[in-house]
């Protein structure tokens, strides 16, 4: 088998229970804090305001860790061990995170805070150096597009896994403890992970050549390789309102179905049909990317996610159909844009070796982490204010909303988040410049530039 295929499936599996802990914690952590950690409405607004704190702090500094693992030189390249010590740390706090620490008050949002801050730095080191290898594995445009979709089917699997499973799951193994079910359901997924990072770590080979020899970023290097590279800037900038958006709806999720809905049941099988329409988004887009530039390619994956969440927000409330049809509509466009983002953000790893004579993967993967991070940060402050003010922590599941609370939630939970994927895409539309023609031509004066550097000095 060769390398690349190899390394396109090894590299997939790993992200299976990667995001089933990301989805776990940016998803759900919220609603365990609100519905079943028993936490009184101060403690809720403090612990809010924790994950805001700590997801912004810690995003401004996955750059610097993106520098740590660009600088990373050993026997086993300078991904894997961050990969490996990142995913036993998360792994073990993710649990320790879902224990009950037996504490009231102020002791119980501080020990909150020091384990979760540890997670996101840990989680950030993995997170860092698995996505820099995309750029990696392979320079050529189609097998990249290969590979991240691979990689993306498998982290989708890992999604809706979460998404479909933990009501069930966590009602099946706590039966009248709650608390005990979100425990065991941690511990499963951190099995996953580890399982799935173990392979990972096992079967990718790290490619070996002239361009993966590189110097010692330094923190000049590394305020060059982010503030001169303008269409990575653009790129973060896109795809930060983009996450904003799309992960503010998916944290409303489990919610929507308990006090909009009314069938906290229906949220499995609704997360179901998503992400079956996501996972045939994923394996459609090598062919439809192959007759459709990848530009446009964002404009029709904007304008389905645009109707779907019109759709969505005048669907009568109980109707599963319309709101079904809304949710396919979302999510084939997002799984969509997710995937373009990533390759964007793979090609400005080349483009800004072309522009600043260095290259920086990891830093400049650093980015995705960060983004994701200040998008989840966004959306638990605009879950929490809203729980607090519709008084979702002092309702019962199945006690609904309506009137000005209503549209407050769906404002919430689907205006806003619109209003940021229209941005998003206005500022890629307005500023992004790499398309299939100019990364061309970026590759081939890479390529002869590296063959002017090997050319034998003529004595």
């Amino acid at each position: 088998m060769s390398d690349y295929r190899r390394n396109r499936w090894t590299f997939g599996v790993g992200t299976i229970g990667r995001d089933m802990l990301y989805t776990l914690i940016s998803m759900f952590l919220i609603v365990y804090l609100t519905n079943v950690a028993g936490l009184t409405t101060r403690e809720l607004a403090w612990t809010t305001g924790v994950v805001v704190g700590l997801r912004v702090l810690d995003a401004v500094t996955d750059p610097l860790m993106g520098v740590v693992v660009d600088n990373t030189r050993t026997r086993w390249g300078k991904h894997k061990p961050w990969i490996l010590g990142g995913a036993l740390l998360s792994g073990l706090l993710t649990v320790l995170i879902f224990v009950d620490p037996g504490l009231h008050g102020a002791a119980r949002v501080a020990a909150f805070a020091a384990l979760f801050f540890l997670w996101s730095v840990s989680y950030s080191l993995n997170d860092i150096a698995y996505w820099s290898y995309v750029p990696e594995l392979s320079t050529d445009l189609r097998e990249r597009e290969s590979i991240g979709a691979k990689a993306r089917i498998f982290s989708l699997v890992g999604v809706f896994f979460v998404v479909a499973g933990i009501v069930p799951i966590t009602s099946a193994l706590g039966g009248d403890d709650e608390r005990r079910g979100w425990l065991l359901f941690a511990v499963l997924v951190v099995a996953v992970l580890w399982a799935g990072q173990a392979v990972t770590l096992l079967g990718v080979r790290e490619p070996q050549g002239p361009e993966h020899q590189r110097e010692r970023t330094s923190f000049r290097d590394f305020v060059r390789a982010i503030g001169r590279n303008d269409q990575l800037l653009c790129v973060a900038v896109a795809m930060g309102l983009f996450m904003i958006g799309y992960t503010t709806t998916t944290s409303f999720g489990l919610f929507y179905f308990q006090f909009v809905y009314g069938d906290e049941a229906m949220f499995s099988i609704f997360a179901i049909v998503l992400g079956v329409s996501q996972i045939a988004s994923l394996l459609l887009f090598p062919k439809v990317s192959a007759r459709m530039r990848r530009k446009r390619l964002y404009l029709w994956a904007t304008v389905l996610v645009v109707a779907g969440y019109v759709l969505f927000f005048v669907a009568p409330t109980g109707t599963m159909a319309v709101i079904g049809v809304a949710g396919v509509l979302i999510f084939v466009g997002q799984a969509a844009i997710q995937l373009l983002m990533l390759l964007f953000l793979a090609d400005t790893v080349d483009y800004g070796h072309w522009k600043l004579g260095k290259r920086n993967d990891s830093v400049t993967f650093s980015l995705q982490p960060f983004i994701y991070k200040a998008g989840g940060a966004a959306a638990t402050g605009v879950v929490g204010l809203t729980a607090i003010l519709t008084g979702l922590n002092d309702r019962a599941v199945g006690d609904l909303l309506e009137g000005a609370p209503l549209l407050g939630f769906k404002g919430a939970m689907l205006a806003l988040p619109l209003v940021c994927v229209v941005g998003g895409y206005l500022v890629f539309h307005r500023w992004y410049r790499i398309d299939e023609t100019a990364y061309a031509a970026v590759r081939a004066d890479l390529a002869a530039r590296e063959g002017q550097r090997s050319a034998p000095v003529a004595p």
